[in-house]
This record gives structure tokens, sequence and C-alpha cells, in this order.
């Protein structure tokens, strides 16, 4: 088939080169979100799908919006039988879903209906899902409510952060899309409509959500640091200052008061509504991340202070 792939961040980039890969189809064109700043240096760079098309000389579509009437001609002339998509950023409008004669594949982080939106992966490992995969989908008006062509499943594991679980997503999900596009070539798959039992929201996490209550539970707070690690990064207020927390790791003993800080020779614990915490990596504002006994050293933390 003829294929025009919507896509923009590294998650995205497994799957367009599978299909660039792929013996069965032709990828005609990339669309990816328009080149933005990035790094300290605030370098104007491509996106990382944007940049593996160029590598192939693949044709580059940046339009602000996907209804820009240039970008939807321009659609139109490339003719695609199915447009892929992973991750691409931006809402499709009706005047674009209607021009792949088989329409836009959507290939989503989750088991739906389970955690539709932005951020699945991050709200099953919060949630405390031990089981989560990839769907792939036909994309309709309503947000990743389509009729559904196939899955992949993948376990969560007791230590696996939202990077970790959304690589191996990324591997096993573009497999699913490049068997996708495969069946429905050859006739071989069909969509079939979402239950309307199950269906849970998975909106993007925001810094915010990010920060640390230790009134929790210590389970809650691992899986809330392992949920937004690397981005946007679990935090908590120490000394009026914001300290960014790596992986916890949860200690079956007693432990002080929600917050409150312990100092060992060999580790640094915090308290929670129930077991301690030990605490992995942190940064401190303007340092580099280092080990949480190192910054305690150099902190000279007094008995009773706490992360709030």
């Amino acid at each position: 088939m003829r294929l025009v792939f919507a896509g923009t961040p590294e998650p995205a980039v497994p799957s367009l080169r599978a299909l660039i890969s792929s013996e069965r189809h032709e990828v005609v064109a990339v669309v990816t979100r328009p080149d933005a700043q990035a790094g300290r240096g605030r370098r104007v760079v491509r996106s990382p799908v944007g940049a593996l098309a160029d590598e192939h000389g693949i044709e580059v579509l940046t339009p602000e919006r996907a209804g820009d009437p240039a970008f939807l001609a321009r659609l139109a002339e490339l003719a695609p039988d199915a447009c892929p998509v992973v991750a691409y950023g931006a809402l499709l409008p009706r005047s674009a879903l209607d021009i792949p004669a088989r329409g836009w594949v959507n290939l989503h982080f989750s088991l739906l209906p389970a955690w539709r939106g932005a951020a699945p992966v991050q709200a099953a490992i919060r949630a405390g899902d031990e089981i989560t995969g990839a769907s792939t989908f036909r994309i309709v008006k309503e947000l990743d409510a389509g009729p559904v062509y196939g899955v992949v499943t993948e376990p969560i594991g007791a230590e696996d952060t939202a990077g970790a679980l959304l690589g191996r997503l990324a591997e096993s999900g573009a497999r699913l899309l490049v068997s996708t596009m495969d069946g429905m070539a050859d006739g071989s798959v069909h969509a079939v409509e979402q239950s309307a039992v199950g269906v849970s929201y998975a909106p993007k996490v925001t810094v915010e959500d990010a920060r640390v209550s230790f009134a929790d539970p210590a389970s809650a707070v691992d899986r809330q640091v392992r949920a937004v690690t690397p981005e946007p990064g679990a935090w908590a207020e120490f000394r009026g200052e914001r300290l960014k927390l790596g992986p916890v790791r949860v200690v079956d003993e007693p432990g002080p008061p929600p917050g409150e800080l312990v100092v060992q020779r060999r580790r640094v614990l915090v308290g929670t509504a129930t077991k301690p915490l030990q605490l992995g990596e942190v940064q401190a504002p303007g340092k580099k991340r280092m080990a949480a006994t190192d910054w305690a050293r150099g902190t000279r933390i007094e008995e009773g202070e706490r992360l709030r």
C-alpha cells in the first residue's frame, strides 16, 4: 500500500523504520510537527520522525495545523491508501481523515478502551496495572474510540518507569502496526468496535501532577515516581526549592512520619503514610543528578527536616 506516516517523537521512530523496511508497503511521505527549538542553545531541530525520513529521502510535511489547505492539497496529491499514525501530536480534522482510501490507523500504547488519551503508559503504571499493551485502531472523531484492528500485550514490571515501558511498547507496537497494514492490504484483518465497558482516560501529565505527596502510601508514591520518569520528572519541595526525584524503593520496615528525611550511612529514607522509601537519585536546582547519599552529605540535612 501507499502510506503517508504521521508521527513526531522518538517512540514513533521504530514504527516508521519498520514500515520503511517492509517490502509490501511504500512510505511516500511523512507528516510531523514543525521543527522546534531544543537544548540549551535553543537550536531549531527536526523531530525524530522527520530526521529519519530525511535519512531515507522521504518527503516531510510539517503543517502548522492538519487542516491547512496547502497540506490537504498535497496529501490528496499523494493519494495514500492509508495513513498510519504514532504519537503525531495534533488533532486531525474530518477534511484530513477523509483523504486516504482506507483511513488513518493509529498505534496507541494501551489496551483500548482502557487509557484513551495522551498519556496511557503513565496512567497504567500509576494505577498499578499489571498488564498493558498497544492497539491499532481506525481514527474517528471521538478520542481514541475507533474500531480496533489488533493488540499486543506487555507485562508491567515492578521497577518499570514510563520511559522503559514505552520503549518496549514502541518496538512491539511497530511490529503490530506493520502486521495491521499487511492485513489491511490482503483483507485478512477487520476492525472490531470497542467495548463500551472499561473505558478510562489518560490526560496529559503536567509538572504539577508529578509533585509527590508523602502523605500517600509508599506503593502509590513509588508508582507515581515511576510513572513520571523521565518526563516530566517527580519532584518535591525541600527548603523552599524544587528537588527532582528519581525512582525510589519501598523499604519493609517502620519509618519516620510522612515526608521526614532520615540520613543513614548508605541510604536516605523518607517517610510516607505507610512504609518508608529509600531515595535513589535526586537533583537539586542548578546541580547534576546524584545519589541521594551524596546529596544528603553535601546538604547537611538536620534532624526532622522534610520533603513537602
